[in-house]
């Protein structure tokens, strides 16, 4: 622009003009930047960039309810010189070789189709070595099992690293990998146009500001990782049952209603918590009951599996089976024990949509 000195963004570098406010930032931060030498200055955006993108990174994330206890830089491995390490126990173990001026793995000799570079031939390491560096590392600190999740063009990928990994026996932890897909945008039944001035993407802050971050949560969490995701806008936002969170949501907000209405009409807490189930006994009530006794073995399968859109999938559920019981039975009623029996069951379904949503970092309103 006029007044200023510029470079052009490089074939391949990322565009949108983010890029350029963010320069702009920086060169404002830094009066006298144009009395150094393009080295310098080079540097000094890259330090700063990176520093601003990942402080802006932590704050989304914050507010979408995700905290990482700590930050890992790929320069840290290098810094601590963990690629060279790692590379002289494979050739320790034999498990490298020289051709064509860069040094191989013998991937092949653990299954896989062929060998791979872990260096090369200019010296330096390939992001192979990086990552496998990277998981030795994270073994060496102790950590009993490790999640990575990688993109959709990954999956060739895995195998090689887990040859890999246990070729340098790391049996102190459980490396578990997971492939994830892309998320598709759609808006009343159309593909969502993408943020022009961000680039071509849309960041999940301008997604929660859309619909907020319930809808967001419960709406990623809803699918299964390797599948491919068509995030529905227009339903996000929908406060009808159409909306699987609202329709969870509401369910719990009416558990909460029906327990202050009982309240009011001259029951307690202590009633209805020491009340007996015994006279629950219509098919409904049944199928109620039945929903709540899974919620153990769900939360204990979502976990094993690493899939918690099984939990989404079965607060959908008991939500449908507590809203059908409650259209057919009154909750109270003029039988006082059977009035508690049904309060006491209202309360089942009030404690395990609550827990069950804040597993999912999702809040339970009581009113709605």
């Amino acid at each position: 622009e006029k007044g200023e000195s510029a470079c052009e963004i490089p074939e391949g570098g990322y565009e949108g003009d983010y890029i350029k406010d963010l320069a702009r930032q920086i060169a404002s931060s830094h009066p006298g930047i144009d009395t150094l030498d393009r080295n310098a200055i080079e540097q000094l955006f890259k330090t700063e960039a990176l520093a601003a993108i990942i402080d802006q990174q932590r704050a989304i994330l914050e507010t979408y309810g995700v905290r990482y206890d700590r930050w890992f830089r790929e320069s840290e491995l290098h810094d601590g010189n963990v690629p060279a390490r790692v590379l002289a126990l494979l050739r320790e173990k034999k498990l490298t070789y020289q051709q064509d001026g860069a040094e191989w793995f013998t991937s092949s000799a653990f299954g896989d189709e062929k060998d791979r570079v872990l260096v090369r031939k200019d010296g330096s390491p390939t992001y192979f070595l990086s990552d496998l560096s990277y998981h030795a590392h994270k073994a060496s600190r102790g950590y009993g099992e490790s999640y990575t999740f990688w993109g959709p063009d990954h999956h060739g990928y895995i195998p090689r690293l887990e040859n890999a990994v246990k070729a340098l026996s790391l049996d102190g932890t459980l490396f578990r990998n997971f492939i994830i897909q892309q998320v598709n945008l759609i808006k009343d039944g159309k593909p969502f146009r993408m943020s022009k001035r961000k680039g071509d993407f849309i960041t999940i802050s301008e997604l929660l500001d859309m619909v907020g971050v319930d809808a967001a949560r419960y709406f990623f969490l809803k699918r299964k990782l390797s599948t491919h995701f068509d995030f529905d806008l227009s339903l996000a936002i929908k406060q009808t049952d159409e909306n699987p969170v609202f329709y969870v949501q509401y369910a719990h907000a009416r558990t909460c209603s029906l327990l202050k209405h009982a309240l009011d009409r001259g029951f307690s807490i202590e009633e209805i918590t020491e009340a007996s189930p015994q006279p629950l006994a219509m098919p409904e009530e049944i199928e109620v009951i039945k929903a709540i006794a899974e919620f153990p073995f769900v939360v204990e399968n979502a976990a094993a599996f690493v899939e918690p859109h099984r939990i989404t999938a079965y607060l959908e559920e008991l939500a449908a089976v507590f809203h059908h019981s409650y259209q057919k039975h009154r909750i109270v009623t003029e039988d006082r024990q059977l009035s508690l029996a049904r309060l006491l069951l209202t309360m089942g379904v009030r404690n395990t949509i609550k827990q069950g949503l804040d597993l999912l970092g999702v809040s339970a309103p009581e009113r709605m």
